[in-house]
């Protein structure tokens, strides 16, 4: 993938975020007003801007829309601190912590309630999500031309690395391929998504899923920062990655089913993420705590395990695993291995590529 340079490419002019020029050349950070606290306080969305000399697309890369979803911040953090960004063509705008409100109080949602990314585009003068969403996307995302949503699984649950995007717009596949994780799943935008909000403007966005609520992953966080890195060199706004390219091409799940609890109790779990079910294969037993009766849970089908509850107390109805379909599992699960040994360690980044 190549970008080709369009109107919106104009190193030359400034680009104004919250009343802020940036001109070519030039980092900012920039404080976007949100809303006071009750007790007066005011609530700002930090932004950082970094520009390139020369021309190139605008890139943004949020992180916590939902609030407890840490590891994007982290991965924001690395990826301003790498070296690379010195031969930065172009624009990079992060927003590390969207959902301020959430992030300070450890919290999925909004003091309102509402899920952020179920609030997009969002009004001016709606809800507190509502003017929310409607002041990123008028201060970042229309100020944009690709990006990138990092996200994790909820609390007690983990994603396997993954992206998710919807491959039929333009754009989105081959930022989705070049991202370099073995899985990536074919989804259609939902109702109030950044994803949806971004498809209705024309700007390709695509979804990292690695990792779990409120908890640091090194392996989602490294493989993160690289894939992050991937794509802005894909894109040409870094020079080609001197990181070799991982035997397999990213295998594509068009489907996906979610295994749900079938009665309440404790969960004795038979899979593990990333791993390659069969229909009819255990996923678990689920016994109360007194040496009764157990239930076998049978997978209803085959693939790759992309989501795995943590937490072994379950409800009747509760996600337990969720499945990814592929025309072929074994190779899947060889990459998945592959991607997760190659991030296992903290030098498995060349620091100088701003990994560590």
């Amino acid at each position: 993938m190549r970008y080709l340079p369009s109107a919106m490419d104009a190193p030359s002019e400034l680009i104004r975020i919250g009343g802020v020029d940036v001109a070519p050349g030039e980092r900012a950070l920039i404080d976007l007003p949100v809303a006071n606290l009750y007790t007066r306080g005011e609530v700002h969305m930090p932004v950082r801007v970094v520009r390139g000399k020369e021309d190139g697309p605008t890139l943004f890369v949020s992180a916590a829309i939902h609030g407890d979803e840490i590891n994007g911040v982290e991965i924001i953090r690395r990826l301003l601190k790498s070296p690379q960004m010195k031969k930065l063509r172009g624009t990079l705008i992060t927003v590390p912590v969207v959902n301020v409100f959430g992030f300070n109080t450890h919290s999925r949602y909004l003091p309102d309630r509402r899920d952020l990314n179920r609030s997009f585009p969002g009004s001016e003068k709606g809800s507190l999500a509502a003017r929310l969403a409607h002041l990123f996307m008028t201060e970042i995302a229309a100020k944009s031309t690709h990006g990138i949503d990092l996200h994790t699984g909820a609390v007690h649950r983990s994603n396997l690395s993954q992206i998710r995007g919807w491959l039929k717009l333009e754009g989105v596949e081959a930022m989705a391929r070049s991202f370099d994780v073995p899985v990536i799943i074919d989804a259609e935008v939902r109702d109030g998504s950044l994803r949806a909000a971004a498809a209705e403007r024309s700007i390709p966005l695509v979804v990292y899923e690695a990792g779990e609520a409120l908890r640091f992953d090194g392996v989602a966080i490294r493989g993160g920062v690289r894939g992050v890195l991937n794509v802005m060199s894909a894109l040409g706004m870094l020079p080609p990655s001197r990181v070799k390219r991982r035997e397999h091409e990213p295998f594509v799940a068009r489907s996906t089913t979610w295994v749900r609890a079938q009665e309440s109790g404790i969960l004795r779990a038979a899979v593990r993420l990333g791993g390659h079910v069969q229909q009819g294969e255990l996923i678990g037993r689920i016994s109360d705590a007194f040496g009764g009766a157990e239930v076998e849970v049978l997978s209803p089908c085959s693939g790759i395990v992309v989501g795995m509850i943590n937490m072994p107390l379950v409800n009747e109805g509760d996600a337990l695993c969720h499945i990814a379909h592929f025309a072929e599992d074994e190779p899947v699960a060889e990459a998945v291995e592959a991607f997760q040994a190659a991030y296992a360690a903290p030098q498995s980044i060349d620091p100088q590529e701003g990994g560590t």
